[in-house]
Formats: C-alpha cells, sequence, structure tokens
C-alpha cells in the first residue's frame, strides 16, 4: 500500500476548493485522493439553483478518478473553504467505497480513519451477486 502523503493531498484539497462553484451555500468543498498508481485526482462541489441537483466534491473526484485512467482509491482528504478536514456525507462515503473499499483511508478532523470505521456494513459489488449463491 501507498504511504500517503498526507501534507499534499491537503493542498490539493484547498487549490481545487478554490473552483468550487457554491453561489447558494457560500460553502466550498475540496477533495483530493491518492490513486493506487500514485496519481492524484480531485474534485470541488458544483452547485445548481434546483439544490438537489448539486454535486458533492468527491463526485467530481471519482469522475477525475474514472476520466484519467481509473484504479483504485487509497487516500481521501476533503476540506472546507478555510482548509479544515471534512467528514464526508454519508453519499459520499458510499461512492468511496466503490472506489477504494475498506481499507481506504479517510482523514477526519480526528486523524486518519479506514473507511471500514467510516461506513460500516458497507454495501458494495461483492453484494451483488447474493441472489447467485
Amino acid at each position: 500500500m501507498l504511504n500517503p502523503n498526507w501534507e499534499e493531498l491537503h493542498a490539493a484539497a484547498i487549490a481545487i476548493s478554490k473552483s468550487a462553484y457554491v453561489p447558494y451555500s457560500k460553502f466550498p468543498v475540496g477533495v483530493a485522493g491518492l490513486v493506487s498508481d500514485g496519481r492524484i485526482v480531485s474534485g470541488c462541489n458544483v452547485e445548481n439553483a434546483s439544490y438537489g441537483l448539486g454535486l458533492c466534491a468527491e463526485c467530481g473526484m471519482v469522475s477525475s478518478l474514472a476520466a484519467t485512467g481509473g484504479g483504485r482509491l487509497v487516500a481521501v482528504l476533503c476540506v472546507d473553504g478555510k482548509g479544515d478536514y471534512l467528514a464526508p456525507c454519508g453519499r459520499c462515503r458510499q461512492l468511496l467505497f466503490e472506489h477504494g473499499g475498506p481499507e481506504l483511508v479517510l482523514m477526519t478532523p480526528d486523524g486518519p480513519m479506514k473507511m471500514s470505521a467510516m461506513l460500516p456494513w458497507a454495501f458494495g459489488p461483492d453484494d451483488l451477486d447474493r441472489n447467485e449463491r
């Protein structure tokens, strides 16, 4: 497993948060992730006048992951507009689990935590074949 450079991920998350489109909430979010091949991918939140259609920063990061060759997320760090750590929302934890699995490490306000602790009993691709068993 790669050893995350948390300072580099923090800087990338802060940088991308400056691109967030947040005319309604005024709450920019940036996220950066270390990919299993050593790349860093990032994303920012993008709001919409139809509030429910807004995209979380993690959605943008996962889209970037897919668009730049895929791979598995190893470590993820999410920040607010001040650069303070944020824990991903429940929907985004599920999204991150899909692309990093239970061993993905998230930086939280309490320090690094594995996805298995952040989203216990997660539903994932392996659960889809239950009807086949």
